[in-house]
């Protein structure tokens, strides 16, 4: 398996079960990952590159420990960082009542998985509003997704296990102007008959949708292609497909009903 600053934590997880350990050799933070549960939260979303900003090393740190297990380097593919080191101030100017706090440090505990918590919060907020999630580690992959969809994100170490970190929506997002593809619908199918990976997202809010298929993506075997059941063309999802590497053609069933099939380009 080849990896990059882009690969996910999850997918090196699975190629090689050795590989736990040795992540955790990297970092004491990384001690968090024998919890199924912070491993389910962290693993899943979160790069090299977002892994070694958590844990204080460097993306280098996880190729020697890595390559010896077999995995192939590619350090030439680059990322790009979120990293934010002075308060903003949509925080510096923000009062009081506008602050609507989620503490999800209960349901990770419990053993649930908060994103969808979270983004019912979000859906819920009012014009100048600001989210606080309290949490016990930076949720960099949540700041990535969510500045996708226009907000701003700063996070705060209050303490050794206490992280606050601040949303605010600071632009609408315009839908990217992009060619649908739809050609040869038939035939690319038929390439993936008994090869496919089936999701329905249907019944999602957003922006778990967008999420769902991300992650799905993370792990989906080599020569294999992920069929989703989606209520329409997922717009911003699309050029994220061609930045990590996969085509899709989409079929249009109904007005409230399109069909994608992702695959490696």
């Amino acid at each position: 398996m080849t990896i990059n600053q882009n690969t996910k934590i999850a997918a090196i997880l699975k190629h090689h079960p050795a590989a736990l350990d040795a992540i955790i050799a990297i970092s004491p933070k990384f001690e968090k990952l024998r919890n199924p549960v912070l491993r389910k939260l962290m693993a899943g979303r979160a790069s090299i590159a977002v892994a070694s900003k958590i844990g204080g090393c460097s993306v280098a740190d996880f190729y020697t420990q890595l390559a010896p297990l077999g995995f192939e380097i590619d350090a030439v593919t680059s990322t790009v960082t979120v990293a934010q080191n002075e308060m903003p101030d949509f925080i510096r100017t923000l009062q009081e009542d506008k602050v609507v706090i989620l503490d999800v440090r209960p349901q990770i505990a419990s053993g649930e998985d908060p994103l969808r918590l979270i983004f019912q919060k979000v859906e819920t907020l009012q014009g100048g509003q600001v989210l606080k999630i309290v949490n016990t580690f930076e949720p960099t992959p949540l700041m990535v997704l969510l500045k996708k969809q226009g907000f701003d994100a700063y996070a705060a170490q209050i303490e050794e296990d206490l992280v606050e970190t601040w949303f605010y929506k600071t632009r609408t997002m315009r839908p990217p102007e992009v060619k649908i593809q739809t050609e040869h619908w038939d035939e690319i199918l038929k390439r993936f008959q008994d090869k496919l990976h089936t999701i329905d997202v249907r019944a999602l809010q957003m922006p778990l949708p967008m999420y769902t298929i991300l992650e799905k993506l993370d792990t989906l075997p080599e020569a294999q292609a992920l069929f989703v059941y989606h209520k329409r063309i997922p717009v911003f999802l699309l050029p994220e497909l061609s930045q990590r590497g996969f085509e899709y053609r989409a079929k249009e069933i109904a007005g409230d009903e399109v069909h994608l099939l992702i695959f490696r380009n």
